[in-house]
């Protein structure tokens, strides 16, 4: 356990922002595809729906999906 924590340490700040690149790409295309668009609610929403599907894995990590990946 302790080598997992250690690696996923090491590439903490690595997955933190591909993470943060997502939610940026989709705001950039919301501003493409909707120019008008409510830069608030777009960002409430696009961080809603990367919630929704964490949760999803979530579950799915609970149910054992996961567990011989």
């Amino acid at each position: 356990m302790e080598a997992i924590r250690k690696e996923l340490e090491s590439r903490k700040s690595e997955i933190e922002k591909e993470l943060e690149l997502l939610f940026k790409a989709n705001m950039k295309i919301t501003d493409w595809d909707v120019p008008e668009a409510d830069d608030k609610e777009a960002a409430q929403i696009i961080i809603s729906i990367m919630k929704d599907k964490l949760d999803s894995i979530q579950s799915a990590v609970d149910a054992g999906e996961y567990d011989n990946y």
